[in-house]
């Protein structure tokens, strides 16, 4: 069955804007998942690569910090989720030890990488932000000149990122 361009641009907005899966996208607008991967590949192959511009509106928009700090935080709520049953369960002492510190490497090791995450994205976000400023700054003083900043604005947010991201 043929889908119209319609369906293509809906399917490219929930992926990229609502942050659906696959999936979850097939679902909502009605078209088999196989054919959405199809779309996303055949996309790619055109310049349009979908999860770039996915990771790039999450950048723009909440940022990755609050993505990584989201993803902690979970983490954090099944740890000690897991931490709760350890202490509810009939286990061996040895193998209590064992799942504990399993438990607890995995958790450091969950710290450790959202830090390595947050700092990149930290610079990102500033300079996205100064961007931002100096577009309303423009915008306010030089209006006539705005025109011609925002030319040149998304190139430079481009640079950024590759610099940044």
């Amino acid at each position: 069955m043929a889908h119209g361009a319609e369906k293509r641009r809906a399917a490219r907005k929930a992926y990229i804007y609502e942050r659906l899966s696959i999936p979850a996208v097939a679902v909502k607008i009605g078209v088999p998942a196989a054919t959405l991967r199809r779309w996303k590949r055949e996309a790619r192959e055109k310049g349009d690569d979908w999860d770039a511009a996915r990771a790039a509106i999450m950048l723009s928009g909440e940022g990755l910090e609050a993505v990584v700090s989201s993803v902690v935080e979970e983490f954090t709520i099944q740890f000690h989720a897991a931490l709760d049953q350890l202490k509810n369960e009939d286990i061996a002492p040895d193998e209590r030890v064992k799942l504990m510190a399993s438990l607890s490497d995995a958790f450091n090791k969950m710290v450790s990488a959202a830090g390595r995450v947050a700092p990149k994205i930290s610079q990102l976000s500033v300079a996205l932000d100064v961007l931002r400023r100096l577009g309303e700054y423009i915008r306010e003083h030089h209006p006539d000149q705005a025109e011609t900043f925002l030319a040149a604005l998304e190139p430079f947010g481009e640079q950024l990122a590759e610099v940044y991201g």
